[in-house]
């Protein structure tokens, strides 16, 4: 697995229930903007259980691609969202984080304690 796509998925366990990012979104949060269509390509190879793949979303709050558009929309509803034909209702308020294009991987991804080494470099 590579760091971007270990980053990708990284992300997407972050995005809280009741929230969504687009597929765009997380490729600029994991440090590849404009890398959308690779984010939906290693979402599509994941095999991660427990993923909340179904809140990653198309630009503009369409529904993107997925294994099955009905178990997204309603994994969707699930968690108080409201999806009306193929669209996420109330997109810009509930897309995460608020400015995306903004945000960098480091913070939404989990915190892991560091400490310096040599010459001021961080360690695991």
């Amino acid at each position: 697995m590579t760091p971007f796509e270990r980053r990708v998925l990284t992300i997407v366990a972050s995005i809280p229930s009741g929230r969504v990012m687009t597929y765009g979104d997380v490729a600029c949060v994991a440090g590849k903007p404009g890398a959308a269509r690779a984010v939906g390509n290693i979402m599509r190879q994941a095999d991660r259980p427990g993923l909340p793949y179904h809140r990653v979303i198309g630009a503009g709050g369409g529904l993107g691609g997925y294994s099955s558009l009905a178990l997204k929309r309603s994994l969707l509803a699930a968690e108080g969202l409201t999806v009306t034909g193929r669209r996420v209702a109330g997109f810009a308020r509930i897309r995460w984080p608020a400015f995306p294009r903004e945000a960098r991987y480091e913070e939404v991804s989990p915190k892991r304690s560091t400490k310096s080494g040599p010459e001021g470099r961080k360690v695991k």
